[in-house]
């Protein structure tokens, strides 16, 4: 954000997907960084169950810092006053006379023991202004919801994975052969449920009729760091455009 010159004040929405680490650790940097901006307006992040959990828990958190700020005379408004998490449902989850974001669950978890799944969901979005509309996917796997969620989608911005990449990095690192087999079978059932391979993008931009395809959350390659024959594999079921995100794009 600051190399593409946002302003974290500025930012009063937030929407979370899941709450794996890879997509929630940055949340306690980016409040601190707001609020010792002196942000006093409300922050609202929105997200599957657990969300206020989480926000009330980074506050918590940041709140040692925020005490001794407070303390120094730099800050008056606590940071309980200024974020506030939202559990959400699916459908519409947000709307305002800018923009219509609504809500899917989608197949990046799929639970088989204990109570879990009622705890945990994992969602994909789809905004919708005046000018366009953009389907971001999140972490999931292919699913008639999805594409459904992406119909006519300007802008479909979807995690891309590859379950043979997957396979060969564990067995790069030496985690595959100390696997059993039920483990390696659990792995790859949960990289192909879970995880959108970047064989079904094309077919899922096609059956949804999108504009643009740009391609994020790209799983790690073991031998280049080129993703552009991921994308020469996405546009054999898709003729639109197709674009391998990097940071600081804009579309």
């Amino acid at each position: 954000m600051a190399r593409a010159g946002a302003d974290v004040r500025k930012v009063g929405i937030i929407f979370l997907t899941h709450h794996h680490d890879d997509h929630t650790a940055g949340l306690g940097t980016l409040m601190s960084l707001a609020w010792d901006a002196q942000r006093t307006e409300p922050i609202n992040v929105y997200g599957p169950p657990r969300t206020k959990e989480l926000v009330d828990a980074t506050v918590r958190y940041c709140s040692i810092s925020a005490d001794i700020r407070i303390a120094d005379g730099g800050r008056t408004v606590p940071m309980d006053k200024v974020f506030f998490g939202h559990d959400v449902g699916i459908g519409e989850v947000y709307k305002d006379d800018n923009i219509r974001v609504s809500a899917i669950e989608n197949t990046h978890f799929s639970f088989h023991q204990g109570d879990a799944a009622g705890r945990y969901k994992s969602y994909s979005y789809r905004f919708e202004t005046p000018d366009r509309v953009i389907t971001f996917t999140g972490d999931t796997g292919f699913s008639a919801a999805v594409t459904e969620l992406a119909q006519d989608a300007d802008i479909l911005v979807t995690e891309t994975s590859s379950c043979d990449e997957r396979r060969n990095m564990m067995i790069k690192d030496g985690r595959w052969e100390v696997m059993s087999t039920a483990e390696q079978e659990g792995i790859m059932r949960q990289a192909t449920m879970g995880h959108m391979d970047l064989k079904n993008i094309g077919t899922l931009a096609t059956q949804a009729g999108v504009k643009k395809v740009v391609l994020s959350h790209l799983t790690e390659r073991v031998e280049s760091a080129d993703y552009e024959p991921w994308a020469e594999e996405v546009r054999k079921h898709f003729s639109g455009e197709v674009v391998v995100a990097e940071d600081l794009m804009e579309f």
